[in-house]
C-alpha cells in the first residue's frame, strides 16, 4: 500500500488540473486587459456607449466580466460632480459592454468602470475619456 500524504495530494491534484488545462490558477495579470471605447466622440443627448474589454497579449475580447461599478463624469473638464446616470444595457457581442447615458452637454467625459474578471482575483478599473459633440 502507498500513502500519500496530504500535500502530495495536493501537488498531484495542481498537476492533473494543469495537465488538463483547468489550473485554478489567475491565467494573467490584471494589468494584461484593456477597456476601449468603439466610438470616442458621441453626439450629446441620449447616447449609447460601446466598450471593448481586451486580454492585451492575445488581442481577444473577454466576455462575461461583472461589471459592478460605473460613473460617467466631467471631470476631464474640470467639472467632476457634473455626473449623469449611466445604465447598462445587453450587448449581444462577445467582450462588448454597451452602456445607455445622457450626455447633457457638450464636452469631455470620463467613463470610470470597474469589473470583476473571470479566473482573476483582482478588481479591474479604468478610466476612458469621450468627447460629447454638440
Amino acid at each position: 500500500m502507498i500513502l500519500v500524504t496530504s500535500g502530495k495530494a495536493r501537488l498531484f491534484a495542481l498537476v492533473a488540473l494543469a495537465a488538463l488545462g483547468v489550473a485554478p490558477f489567475a491565467r494573467a495579470n490584471i494589468n494584461d486587459y484593456e477597456f476601449t471605447l468603439i466610438e470616442k466622440e458621441i453626439k450629446k443627448g441620449d447616447a449609447i456607449i460601446l466598450v471593448r474589454l481586451i486580454h492585451k497579449p492575445d488581442g481577444k475580447l473577454v466576455p462575461d466580466a461583472v461589471i459592478f461599478a460605473t460613473r460617467l463624469d466631467m471631470a476631464p473638464d474640470g467639472m467632476e460632480m457634473m455626473t449623469t446616470d449611466i445604465e447598462r444595457l445587453p450587448s449581444g457581442e462577445l467582450g462588448v459592454y454597451r452602456f445607455k447615458a445622457a450626455l447633457t452637454m457638450p464636452g469631455r467625459w470620463r467613463l470610470s468602470i470597474a469589473a470583476k474578471l473571470q479566473g482573476e482575483a483582482d478588481t479591474f478599473e479604468s478610466k476612458l475619456m469621450l468627447r460629447a459633440l454638440p
